[in-house]
Formats: structure tokens, C-alpha cells, sequence
């Protein structure tokens, strides 16, 4: 009896155990994927674009086809790397964020400068027209649609890797990571899905409806154009911020100091000015700041992007593709 009772006793403790690293990984998983935020409403706010003006019977699949390369970029490709980072390169988790980082300031200020040249050249696709263009051009979008989600996934997975402590296993890293990967890829795609059949949904509602119904389903007709607006405007602005933070984080870890902590001391100035809420004085201090700054780093990087990069990266793929076709037209010979 008294075994019976020991074996009860250390069933009993390995279960807190167990229940104190679910409650360990669940709330470092949170704090990831809190801290990702930017990434993730930047996701949800651009999604929906790639699903504009096709039939209403292929939303929702084209949709659960980019879910599923999102969930494959994040759990198969991105995963591995991260945790081979984590492993055998810590030093380069900083300056990869703030490369991330850099990226999210550019497509923040990119939208920013849109807003004053209406002459879109990033997005080609508004060119487009689905109906003539069929199967091919779904296939064409969805691939679009995983290529940019993978930046996003890359910055999400890095953005959690790196608030996830350095004495954790890797096994617990992963995990986490996973944890991270699939409660977003869920969320944000889950979100796209109902503003995507928002519309539907109302348009049914006010049709065949009656009373009450029919009114709420016009509400939302009525509401949805002005709260893609928004998500959009919310999507850019988190963008630039969460950009801008990690800059500054990242110079700070690197040596350079005095970004940082100028904006900490004129936080806890915020603070000290307004004892009724010292939090959000501080918080609304550091988000302005680092909205600026990633702002300003964004402008920047368009120049350096647009006369640098892209030509840069497509005379490479030009190089890759004539490499390509030597070979064949020697084997016609």
C-alpha cells in the first residue's frame, strides 16, 4: 500500500512538472507571438488583396492554399533555421532581426510614399484581370502571396526566436517556435478568411433577412470598405513601429547606445509628467520615437531598393536564366 501511495506521490509531481512547462512554453509562446505583432497585423492587412476580384466560390480555397504555404515557409523551412541559428550562430539572430526590421521600415514607408504618388509600381497585379485569366492566375497570386509571406513568416519566427531565453533546450526553442508558427498562421489567415467573406456574408444577410438581420447584414456592406482602410492604415503603422523598435534594440545590443537610451530617458519623462497613467505616457512616447525613426530609415531604403537592389537582383536572375538556356541551345547544335 504505502508503494501505491509513492507511485501516486511522483505521478502526482511529474503532472505539476508537466503542467508548469505547458504553462512555461504557452506564455513564452504568447510573449513571441505578442512580440511579433507588427509582422503579423502586416500579414492580415495584406493578404486579402490577393483574393480581390475573383469568383466569391474561390476565396476561401485560394485562401487556405496560402495558409498552407504559410504554415510550410514557418514549420519546414523557416523552423530549421532558426534553430540552427540558435545553435551554432547566436550572433546572427541581432543583425538578422534588424535586417527583418529594416524591411518592414521600407514596406511601411513604401505605402507611406504611395500615399503622395499614386502611380503604383509595386503592385502590378491591379493590372491584372482574373476573369480572363483564370486557373493561371490564381496559381499566379497564390505564389505571390506564400513569396511575401515568407518575409513575413522570417521576421515573425525571428522576432520570436530572439525573445525566447538562451538557457532554454532547443528542444523547448522548437516547440515554441511551432507553438508560434501555427497559433499565427491560424489567427491571421482564420482573420482573412471572415473579412474576405464579410461581404458575403452581409450582402446575404441584407437579401434574405428580415427586420434586425437585414439591417445588420447593410451595416456590414456599409463597413467593411471603411475597415479594410483602417486595417490597412493600422498594418502600416505597425509596420514602421515594430520596425523602428528593433532597429533601435538592435543598435543597442550592438554597441551603439544613445538611440536607445534617449528614448528611454524621454519615456520617463512622459512618465514622470503624467502620474495618472505613467504607462501609457512612456509606451506612447517609445512607439512615437520608434515610429519615427523607422519612418525615416524606410524613405531611405526606397532609393537604395529601387535604383540598387532591384536592378541588382534582376541582373542576377537574367544571369541565372541565360546560364540556363546555353546548355539547351548546345544540345540542339
Amino acid at each position: 500500500m504505502s508503494g501505491l501511495i509513492a507511485l501516486l506521490d511522483d505521478v502526482a509531481a511529474i503532472s505539476k512538472v508537466a503542467a508548469a512547462s505547458i504553462d512555461d512554453v504557452a506564455g513564452q509562446a504568447a510573449k513571441a507571438g505578442a512580440k511579433a505583432a507588427g509582422a503579423v497585423i502586416d500579414d492580415a492587412a495584406v493578404t486579402p488583396k490577393y483574393v480581390h476580384g475573383f469568383d466569391a466560390s474561390r476565396e476561401i480555397p485560394i485562401v487556405w492554399k496560402i495558409a498552407r504555404g504559410s504554415l510550410f515557409n514557418k514549420l519546414v523551412i523557416l523552423l530549421p533555421v532558426a534553430l540552427l541559428l540558435s545553435a551554432f550562430a547566436p550572433w546572427a539572430i541581432p543583425p538578422l532581426l534588424m535586417l527583418g526590421g529594416a524591411y518592414l521600415c521600407y514596406e511601411g514607408a513604401h505605402k507611406v510614399a504611395h500615399l503622395f504618388h499614386k502611380t503604383d509600381t509595386h503592385d502590378s497585379e491591379k493590372h491584372t484581370h482574373p476573369d480572363t485569366d483564370g486557373a493561371a492566375l490564381e496559381e499566379a497570386r497564390v505564389a505571390g502571396a506564400i513569396k511575401t509571406d515568407f518575409i513575413l513568416s522570417a521576421e515573425i519566427m525571428t522576432i520570436a526566436l530572439s525573445t525566447i531565453p538562451v538557457e532554454d533546450s532547443l528542444l523547448m526553442k522548437g516547440i515554441i517556435l511551432a507553438l508560434v508558427a501555427v497559433a499565427i498562421t491560424v489567427a491571421v489567415y482564420g482573420f482573412v478568411a471572415l473579412v474576405v467573406k464579410a461581404d458575403d456574408m452581409g450582402l446575404h444577410l441584407a437579401q434574405r433577412g428580415s427586420g434586425p438581420l437585414a439591417a445588420f447584414g447593410r451595416g456590414i456592406v456599409r463597413v467593411m470598405p471603411g475597415f479594410m482602410t483602417t486595417l490597412t492604415v493600422v498594418g502600416t503603422a505597425a509596420m514602421i513601429w515594430v520596425g523602428g523598435q528593433i532597429i533601435v534594440h538592435g543598435l543597442h545590443e550592438l554597441g551603439w547606445h544613445a538611440p536607445y537610451e534617449t528614448i528611454h530617458h524621454w519615456a520617463d519623462a512622459a512618465a514622470a509628467a503624467l502620474p495618472a497613467a505613467p504607462g501609457v505616457a512612456a509606451w506612447v512616447v517609445t512607439a512615437f520615437c520608434d515610429g519615427v525613426i523607422g519612418l525615416i530609415l524606410g524613405l531611405a531604403l526606397i532609393p537604395v531598393a529601387t535604383r540598387i537592389i532591384s536592378p541588382l537582383i534582376t541582373a542576377v536572375m537574367s544571369g541565372f536564366a541565360q546560364d540556363r538556356k546555353k546548355p539547351q541551345a548546345d544540345e540542339t547544335r
